[in-house]
């Protein structure tokens, strides 16, 4: 298997899916700064233009990062992300929502339409006007988040699961573009201590956002 790597929270949080796991794969880098992700080659093993992708030993390629994971999971279950039963994993995938669709879509969109815009203006549809709006759906998600998770060590309880990836990864990179997570959140700055303290935070840096003082 190869992974197609590059900058960004998505590439970053397979990244420390894969330390979780410790699976070590080969990668090639998409400057995507540049926008090679958007042009070919790149194009053509991913129509969508997103990073990351996986590609497997028959030359498929998986993309969308939850499926890349689903996928990792699922050829080596060990340690359990996702769940080790259908009840677990039922659980994963319910917050996962929860986490995307509250938090992380919003976030992504607040700096795509506005710190990002430069970047993203002449790729993808923005409403830059909106960006405002983004951001703060994604701080009420993160507040809705701080009562619900309560005194759970993780997202999903006693065990790291896919959802502390995903938002860990979103948070850590907006703490780089003027969307952080208030203290006030008190139960979720506990919460990305710790996650941020496990080895594999710090191995799934980016060489490049390592040197430019970035989180991605």
């Amino acid at each position: 298997m190869k992974l197609y790597n590059s900058l960004g929270p998505n590439p970053r949080l397979v990244r420390i899916f894969l330390a979780e796991k410790g699976i070590e794969l080969p990668t090639e880098e998409i400057d995507i700064m540049a926008g090679a992700n958007r042009q070919p080659p790149y194009i053509e093993i991913n129509p969508a233009g997103q990073m990351p992708a996986l590609e497997l030993d028959d030359g498929s390629v998986i993309c969308e990062t939850a499926v890349i994971c689903e996928y990792l999971e699922e050829t080596q279950p060990q340690p359990p992300l996702i769940g080790s039963t259908p009840e677990s994993r039922a659980d994963t995938r319910m917050w996962l929502r929860r986490v995307e669709n509250k938090i992380t879509l919003p976030l992504t969109d607040g700096f795509r339409f506005a710190e990002g815009l430069g970047m993203f203006k002449d790729r993808m549809r923005v409403i830059p006007h909106a960006a405002d709006d983004f951001k703060a759906l994604a701080q009420d998600g993160l507040g809705w988040l701080d009562e619900q998770i309560g005194d759970r060590e993780f997202i999903c309880g006693d065990r790291l699961s896919l959802p502390d990836i995903f938002l860990y990864s979103f948070l850590d990179f907006g703490t780089g573009v003027g969307q952080t997570l208030d203290p006030k959140h008190a139960r979720l700055t506990s919460w990305f201590a710790r996650v941020a303290a496990r080895p594999s935070a710090e191995a799934s840096l980016h060489p490049i956002a390592k040197a430019g003082g970035m989180r991605a």
